[in-house]
């Protein structure tokens, strides 16, 4: 049986195939794992010959044709354009964050096996007025495109789940912090970009509020929950299938102070204040604080802190 993933070639992608392979080898998948098919602009990175790259725009028929048939076993649907893409082409966004997705799921509905759906989702989708600990049954209010595609996708996945036609697992990820490599389009880059530039001797700059609180995951925390959504036995999910993906709740100030612990005060010193508006607007309609006490009973679970997080990627970047 196979898995496809959307955006196996990214950064994340990458390292669920990586996690997936491993899974299977560990015999803790609930099938054989045949291929891990990868569909993406790009070739997957990774050298492992169960890893077949499908490259080109996954909204084209033929192309997901190609890749969804009846072996597919689940799909991890992560390719999307981030907030500061949709932000500046909407027509981009819709077309792949909200066509694409309804094509990816019509190419599942089609194999009638009813495959495993796991779909990536925002903070985004929340804005307004929101109580300081977002419950997992508050309604989403977006105050960007981006939140607004994703808040629709959610319920385009829900709804085929419902159906029948795909096990839907709708993970609302945490801010990915810290993410290694070159800024993204997110609006959200910023909080990789003050901690992975400073600590390698680069100045960094931070638009937002050092008091503003955010929800965040280092991204081997966020791959090992993806991993995990797609292991969950149907029968303990809910039919409502969001889930709310633990985090560490941090403001950006605390964030710097652990910068600070693991680069010095000399890495803290790169860091300048530097207010972006537009970025603002963006990130400080996200909420910082969920209620998570239904995943963490479905086996999830967010990092120790965010200083562990920073020390992890400490170590396996800059060590």
């Amino acid at each position: 049986m196979n898995i496809v993933v959307t955006g196996g070639a990214g950064f994340l992608g990458s390292r669920v195939i990586t996690e997936l392979l491993a899974a299977a080898d560990a015999g803790k998948l609930p099938h054989p794992l045949t291929k891990v098919i990868s569909l993406d602009l790009a070739a997957c990175p990774i050298q492992d010959p169960r890893v077949v790259s499908l490259t080109g725009d996954f909204a084209d028929p033929a192309l997901l044709r190609q890749a969804v048939d009846a072996d597919t076993a689940g799909i991890y649907h992560l390719a999307a354009v981030l907030s500061g893409g949709s932000a500046e082409d909407f027509d981009l966004s819709h077309r792949v964050n909200v066509e694409a997705t309804h094509r990816l799921l019509e190419a599942a509905r089609a194999i009638g096996s009813r495959p495993t759906f796991v779909f990536t989702s925002s903070l985004a989708v929340f804005g307004g007025a929101m109580p300081e600990v977002v419950p997992g049954n508050l309604a989403t209010q977006p105050e960007s495109t981006y939140g607004a595609f994703k808040a629709m996708g959610e319920l385009l996945v829900n709804e085929y789940s419902r159906k029948g036609w795909v096990d839907a697992r709708i993970a609302r990820l945490p801010t990915i912090s810290v993410r290694p490599g070159r800024p993204n389009s997110a609006a959200s880059s910023f909080a990789s970009g003050i901690i992975r530039e400073p600590l390698q001797g680069i100045p960094a700059v931070c638009p937002v509020p050092l008091d503003t609180r955010m929800w965040l995951s280092s991204p081997n925390t966020a791959v090992a929950n993806l991993v995990h959504a797609y292991l969950v036995p149907a029968a303990e999910l809910p039919a409502w299938r969001v889930l709310d993906i633990p985090g560490v709740s941090v403001t950006v100030g605390e964030m710097l102070h652990a910068l600070e612990a693991v680069g010095g005060a000399e890495a803290r010193a790169l860091v300048s204040e530097v207010p972006d508006e537009s970025i603002m607007e963006i990130v400080c309609s996200w909420p910082g604080v969920f209620d998570i006490e239904r995943t963490l009973a479905l086996g999830f679970a967010p990092d120790h802190s965010f200083e562990s997080a920073v020390r992890q990627f400490h170590a396996e970047f800059i060590a």
